[in-house]
């Protein structure tokens, strides 16, 4: 009788809600907080501090925080930012299709032709991982050089008489150079895109007399599109922030919007106009990923 009357009280008390608390939300939220409390330190806080540097000016060597939008008035007016925009989305852009096309053979290979030692096939493809990132375009660089490999190659085979110089400090050599440095990146999650595929889809298309062509385009391709817009997103993004690659393979003529950005934090001691062009960029690639999220969504995860 006193636990019914104790339900009953209870009750009368309404919902418990505290009861959270002791459920699975609670639990996963105390797992989750210590990332999401890492995440807004590292990642939310700096780039909150950028926008708001943005609105700022300087004033010698003194910030000037009234607000004002002359930095970006002066981003989307300039000529000058907006041609190495242009250029950052195009050699990007233009990295991440090559690169995109040449890791699908590969990971098709490997996905559906490699039947055994898979695990050695992905651990080749990591390799260029256990070198730094700087050591790869130094050896692009060297590659290309006047008195590179591919000159004295071309010399040796008497293809040329002289070293040529168009081969390097151009935005030829930093397309080349990226999509080499980011050729792993999207071979591996195309790769797993295609471990997804239900083999017996294939199977079924061959007995209704598709050919391999046919078969590829209706079934493999669709299916393996989210693989393919993740290699493109992974690619595509931090591409157009690169500015070590620019600096080093490019020349005047290979130069990107990061370089300027990194000449404006640096020797240019403009803060807030190199952070107007940070949050510019940031938008602009922002619209454009998104652009690739939804035609990933509109035509991919289903057989045509």
């Amino acid at each position: 009788m006193a636990l019914d009357m104790a339900q009953a009280h209870r009750a009368s008390r309404g919902p418990d809600r505290t009861a959270w608390l002791r459920g699975e939300s609670a639990t996963g939220l105390t797992l989750v907080s210590p990332t999401l409390l890492y995440a807004l330190l590292l990642l939310a806080a700096p780039i909150l501090a950028i926008v708001v540097l943005s609105f700022w000016t300087q004033q010698d060597l003194a910030l000037d925080r009234a607000f004002t939008l002359a930095n970006y008035r002066e981003v989307w007016t300039n000529p000058l930012y907006r041609v190495l925009m242009v250029r950052s989305l195009w050699v990007s852009g233009l990295v991440t299709l090559i690169t995109v096309l040449l890791a699908y053979p590969i990971a098709l290979y490997v996905s559906f032709h490699v039947t055994r030692r898979k695990g050695l096939w992905l651990f080749l493809i990591t390799i260029p991982f256990w070198t730094s990132y700087l050591l790869r375009v130094f050896a692009w660089k060297i590659i290309l050089g006047t008195g590179g490999v591919l000159n004295s190659g071309m010399i040796g085979l008497g293809l040329i008489t002289e070293p040529v110089t168009w081969l390097l400090y151009n935005a030829s050599a930093v397309v080349v150079t990226l999509a080499h440095a980011w050729a792993p990146f999207a071979i591996l999650p195309i790769y797993a895109s295609l471990e997804k595929i239900d083999r017996s889809l294939l199977e079924a298309a061959t007995d209704l007399g598709d050919g391999p062509i046919r078969r590829f385009l209706r079934i493999t391709l669709p299916l393996s599109l989210p693989g393919v817009i993740a290699a493109a997103l992974i690619v595509f993004i931090p591409t157009v922030g690169d500015y070590v690659t620019p600096r080093m393979v490019g020349g005047k003529d290979g130069l990107m919007i990061a370089n300027v950005i990194q000449t404006q934090f640096g020797k240019g001691s403009n803060w807030p106009l190199g952070a107007a062009l940070s949050v510019s960029a940031m938008l602009i690639v922002a619209v454009v990923a998104l652009g690739i999220v939804l035609i990933g969504r509109r035509f991919g995860g289903k057989p045509a």
